[in-house]
């Protein structure tokens, strides 16, 4: 279910051609959550580095929702490139088998396994 991948690159450095490649997979950046400076507004420590990247390729979802507009709550699809006892990591939940539950699950197949193996080429690209 979840696809994680070990990067020797630095946070900085990885956000940053992580930004390049969704781009050059026709996807766009829809929001940038950056929960440890969340947390600290908050005024507790997360104690490690965590970028949630919402982005989202419209002609695709456009043809999830057309099929089942309940779908929606797994859009946009998410990207996280975090740290893990200083270990810099980027991954995702897969896409496929979040829509497994979709009662269109099987006309829905098709464009979910475009948009894992998308997802997927971008975080390979970028680690």
């Amino acid at each position: 279910m979840q696809y994680i991948i070990e990067s020797s690159k630095t946070i900085e450095t990885l956000c940053k051609d992580l930004e390049s490649n969704i781009a050059e997979y026709g996807f766009g950046v829809l929001h940038i959550h950056n929960l440890e400076e969340t947390m600290s507004k908050k005024g507790l420590v997360l104690g490690e580095a965590c970028k949630i990247y919402e982005i989202c390729n419209p002609k695709l979802a456009k043809e999830v929702l057309s099929k089942d507009m309940d779908m929606n709550m797994l859009l946009p699809c998410r990207i996280s490139v975090y740290t893990d006892k200083g270990i810099t990591k980027i991954g995702m939940i897969s896409p496929v088998s979040l829509m497994q539950e979709s009662s269109h699950a099987k006309e829905l197949l098709a464009v979910t396994q475009v948009v894992e193996e998308k997802t997927k080429a971008i975080i390979d690209c970028s680690k």
